[in-house]
C-alpha cells in the first residue's frame, strides 16, 4: 500500500464553504440523496429508496436540490439527519467509480424547477 502525503492547506477565503461540503462529499458520497418532483421528498441516488429531511435540520424548509447526510433514522417514516447540500458534479469528480454519469445527468432533467421567491 502506498502512502500518500497531502499538504495542509488553510481555506484562503473563509466563506467559502464549497471545499468542506465537497470533502464530506468524498467521505460520504454513498450517502447522497436527491430531491423529488414533489419538493417534498428525497430519493436515495443509489438504492431508490424515499426519505425526509428531518425536521430538527437547518435544511427541513430549504429542499436543497442535492444532499449528503450522515444518519438515516426510521421512524413513522425515514429521515435523513446531519444533512449537506451539495453539488451534483462533485459526486462525479469523488465517486465516478460509484455513481454513472449518466444517471446523475438524467436526474438533473428530471428535477423540479426552482421557485423564486422574495
Amino acid at each position: 500500500m502506498e502512502r500518500v502525503e497531502i499538504i495542509p492547506e488553510s481555506n484562503p477565503n473563509p466563506n467559502d464553504t464549497d471545499p468542506i461540503r465537497k470533502a464530506i462529499t468524498a467521505g460520504f458520497f454513498y450517502n447522497c440523496a436527491r430531491l423529488q418532483k414533489s419538493s417534498e421528498s428525497y430519493t436515495t441516488i443509489k438504492c431508490q429508496q424515499t426519505v425526509h429531511i428531518h425536521p430538527s435540520s437547518s435544511l427541513h424548509k430549504e429542499n436543497p436540490k442535492y444532499a449528503v447526510y450522515y444518519e438515516l433514522m426510521l421512524t413513522s417514516r425515514e429521515f435523513i439527519r446531519q444533512v449537506v447540500e451539495i453539488d451534483d458534479k462533485w459526486l462525479l469528480e469523488v465517486a465516478l467509480h460509484y455513481y454513472k454519469k449518466n444517471k446523475i445527468e438524467d436526474a438533473k432533467r428530471k428535477m423540479p424547477k426552482t421557485i423564486k421567491t422574495k
